[in-house]
C-alpha cells in the first residue's frame, strides 16, 4: 500500500489510498529544496501553499493564509500546523522530523488537506480538525482517506508519562484518576495500546501515529481508510531525517495537491 517513486532518482513515498491525487512523503534526499521548489515533482501547474509551523491546531485554506496577519515576521509565512484546499490544483505542504505528516483527501470534493501533527498538536486532535473542515466543504465521512506519513515509531518515541497520557488523553480511552503511574499501566494494558512502558522511571513510550489513527476512527472514519506509512524516521538515517537522532533541525517536506 506503500511504494517508492523517484524523481531525478531520488526517493520519495507515496500511498495507494492517495492514488487518484499527486502527493509525495519526501526524503531527506530532497534537502534543502522547499515547497515551491517540490510543487512541481508532484503537479506542474499547481499553485504553492505553506505555513510556519508551531505545533498547535491551527487549519487553514489558501484564501485565509492570504488574509491573516498572524504571520512569521521574517518570512511573512502564516501560523498555522494544517491547511486544505478550496480550488483544484492547489498544493499544500507540511514539514517533519519526527512528527506525524498527515495527507487527507475528500473524495467528494477533490479538496485535500496537510497536516503536522506532533505530541502537542495530536493532543489538540489537530487531524480531527482538518477532517471536519474538509467535510465543511461537502461530502461525509466515509469520503475521506487518510495517509500518516513516516514519522518517529511509537517503541523508540520516549516522552515523560505526563506527556503520554496528556496525549491519550484526547482519544479518551479510559478515564484518568490522576496517579500518573497507575493511568499508565491501565492504558497500557488495553489491546493495541499507543501507550507502551519503558524502562526509565517517569517515562513511556509514546506512539503518536496510532493516537491520530484512534482520533479518526473514533471521530467515525472507517480504519480501511486510514494508512500508516511502515517507515520510523528515528529508525531510517538513510532516508529521514529525525530531531531525536540527530538534534539538528532539519526537516523533510510532504504534500498533496487538489483535483
Amino acid at each position: 500500500m506503500w511504494q517508492w517513486q523517484t524523481w531525478s532518482e531520488l526517493p520519495y513515498l507515496t500511498c495507494d489510498l492517495l492514488a487518484d491525487w499527486q502527493h509525495g512523503f519526501f526524503t531527506r534526499q530532497f534537502n534543502p529544496r522547499e515547497p515551491h521548489e517540490l510543487t512541481p515533482v508532484l503537479a506542474a501547474n499547481a499553485s504553492t501553499h505553506r505555513l510556519k509551523q508551531i505545533h498547535g491546531k491551527i487549519v487553514l485554506t489558501p484564501t485565509e493564509i492570504a488574509s491573516t496577519t498572524e504571520v512569521e515576521v521574517e518570512t511573512g509565512n502564516a501560523l498555522g500546523d494544517g491547511m486544505l484546499t478550496e480550488q483544484p490544483v492547489q498544493a499544500v505542504w507540511v514539514a517533519s522530523a519526527d512528527c506525524n505528516p498527515i495527507l487527507i483527501a475528500n473524495r467528494h470534493t477533490g479538496n485535500v488537506a496537510a497536516v503536522h501533527a506532533g505530541w502537542r498538536g495530536t493532543s489538540l486532535k489537530i487531524a480531527t480538525v482538518a477532517v471536519e473542515r474538509l467535510l465543511l466543504q461537502g461530502g461525509n465521512l466515509t469520503d475521506i482517506i487518510v495517509a500518516i506519513g513516516p514519522a518517529i515509531a511509537g517503541e523508540v518515541y520516549q516522552v515523560t508519562t505526563q506527556v503520554g497520557l496528556e496525549v491519550c488523553a484526547s482519544i479518551g480511552l479510559k478515564p484518568l484518576s490522576g496517579d500518573l503511574e497507575a493511568d499508565a499501566a491501565d492504558l497500557q494494558s488495553l489491546p493495541n495500546s499507543p501507550l507502551l512502558p519503558d524502562s526509565q522511571a517517569g517515562r513511556v513510550r509514546l506512539d503518536v501515529r496510532r493516537v491520530n489513527q484512534l482520533q479518526l476512527e473514533r471521530m467515525g472514519v472507517a480504519p480501511h481508510q486510514i494508512l500508516i506509512a511502515p517507515h520510523c524516521t528515528f529508525q531510517e538515517p538513510e532516508h529521514f531525517f529525525s530531531y531525536r537522532r540527530e538534534k539538528l533541525k532539519k526537516i523533510q517536506w510532504s504534500g498533496i495537491v487538489s483535483k
